[in-house]
């Protein structure tokens, strides 16, 4: 499994890091937005596209959602659709309906995970992805 982080606290991506670690995951890590979505591009360009996108809302340069339909609109451009668009959860502090409903419904992402994230909540969205087997 291919994992980008998107997140700009080192904590957080520490913690995801150290959680994904139990599945053998690779993981590449983009500080913000920017990075993030140049990080996407070139994967997918290189033929090694990520299975999964772990990305925050709220960072500097671009924020998670901006990120998310920009990564959503490269997809379109390039085709892609459906199962084929790799998979996003949204990793935030923010749980205000709002931005449930703009990350999930306008952005089109398949989950959204409030801060703290524990092990077990990320297990169950890998699960839902269909990234690894159910215990």
């Amino acid at each position: 499994m291919k994992v980008l982080i998107v997140e700009d606290e080192q904590i957080a991506q520490e913690l995801l890091k150290g959680f994904l670690e139990a599945y053998d995951a690779v993981w590449q890590v983009a500080a913000n937005g920017v990075q993030g979505v140049a990080a996407f591009k070139e994967a997918l360009a290189g033929g090694e596209p990520f299975d999964l996108i772990l990305l925050d809302i709220m960072m500097p340069q671009m924020d998670g959602q901006q990120a998310l339909r920009e990564i959503r609109h490269f997809e379109a451009e390039q085709g892609i659709g459906g199962t084929d668009m790799v998979k996003i959860a949204m990793v935030t502090a923010l749980s205000d309906a709002k931005s449930v409903m703009e990350a999930l419904v306008k952005g089109s992402c398949e989950a959204y995970l409030t801060k703290p994230v524990y092990p077990q909540q990320l297990h169950r969205v890998l699960v839902d992805f269909g990234l690894v087997e159910s215990e």
